[in-house]
C-alpha cells in the first residue's frame, strides 16, 4: 500500500479512536456500579466485569490514539510504523471490542448477517450497558473490516521475514 493510503487509514483511525474514546469516557465518569440496581451478588460482579472489560478497551484506545499521533506527526512518515500500529490496533482494541479477554460479553456472529447489533451479553445487563455497546459497534465493526488487511498482510510479513 501507499504511504498516502497507510497515512488516510491512520487519520481515519485516529478520529475513530477519538470518538470512541468520548463515548467510553462519558460513560465511565458519570456510571458507577451503584446506578446499575444490580439485584444480586453475581449480577454485581458481572457488572464489574463488565465494567473492567470497558476500562482496558479505553486505555488500549488512549495508547493507540498517542501512537496514532505521533506517526501522523512524524517526517518523513514512516510507514513500515504506521502498519504495525494498525496492526496492534486491530488486535488491542478491535478484538478486545468483539472478544474481551475476561469474557465480559461475546460477539455472535451470525446477527452480523441479520443486521443486529452482534455483541450478545452472558448475564442481563442496564440499558445504558446496552445502548453503549450498541452505539460503538457500528463503528468497530467498519474499522475491523478496513484493517482486516493489515492482519493478514503483517502476518505475512512477519512470516516471511524468519
Amino acid at each position: 500500500m501507499g504511504n498516502s493510503l497507510v497515512k488516510s487509514q491512520l487519520n481515519d483511525v485516529k478520529e475513530f479512536l477519538n470518538k470512541s474514546i468520548a463515548t467510553l469516557e462519558n460513560f465511565l465518569n458519570e456510571t458507577t456500579l451503584s446506578q446499575m440496581n444490580v439485584e444480586n451478588e453475581e449480577d454485581r460482579q458481572y457488572n464489574k466485569l463488565i465494567f473492567s472489560s470497558l476500562r482496558k478497551l479505553n486505555v488500549y484506545s488512549e495508547e493507540s490514539l498517542e501512537a496514532c499521533s505521533i506517526i501522523l506527526q512524524s517526517e518523513p512518515f514512516q510507514k513500515a510504523a504506521a502498519e504495525k500500529i494498525l496492526y496492534k490496533i486491530y488486535h488491542q482494541c478491535i478484538e478486545e471490542f468483539f472478544s474481551p479477554k475476561n469474557d465480559a460479553w461475546y460477539e455472535d456472529s451470525r446477527s452480523a448477517y441479520t443486521g443486529r447489533n452482534s455483541i450478545k451479553f452472558y448475564r442481563s445487563v442496564s440499558e445504558s450497558i446496552v445502548q453503549l455497546v450498541k452505539s460503538l459497534e457500528g463503528d468497530f465493526q467498519r474499522v475491523r473490516e478496513e484493517l482486516e488487511y493489515y492482519e493478514t498482510d503483517y502476518r505475512t510479513k512477519m512470516i516471511q521475514s524468519k
